[in-house]
């Protein structure tokens, strides 16, 4: 795959996963993807996530219960060798238990295989604001 074909297959994760398109996100992913949140986020205590369903499970599920909106602004992806995906976004949320907002500065690292399927990401995020938001 080539860097700008990999950009093409992150940008239609987004895209997806803005419209709740979730058998397309997952669908994205190899079988045997490895997912890991942030250090210090909450949602890190499954590290890492083995696979589409612990990814849905551990991750997705929680964001949707815990929130009252979960939302991503200001992509920018930055293709890099090997594969690899940088994202530059930001959350926009809105935590249900404790009413809080927050708008936290992220960037996610993708890695994908020759056949264009997510086999890795890493999640960077100011979780410090998470955490003062109750997320």
């Amino acid at each position: 795959m080539t860097t700008a074909q990999n950009i093409r297959i992150i940008d239609s994760v987004y895209k997806a996963f803005s419209t709740g398109d979730m058998p397309t996100v997952l669908g994205a992913m190899h079988p045997k993807i490895e997912w890991r949140e942030a250090e210090s986020n909450s949602l890190a205590d499954g590290n890492p996530y083995i696979g589409p369903d612990a990814v849905l499970q551990g991750v997705f599920a929680r964001l949707g219960e815990r929130h009252e909106f979960f939302g991503l602004k200001d992509i920018a992806l930055h293709g890099m060798d090997d594969h690899k995906v940088l994202a530059t976004l930001r959350y926009d949320a809105k935590v249900k238990a404790t009413g809080k907002g927050y708008n936290a500065q992220v960037a996610h690292l993708w890695t994908l295989d020759d056949q264009g399927k997510i086999i890795a990401f890493q999640q960077f995020v100011d979780t410090k604001k998470l955490a003062d938001a109750g997320a």
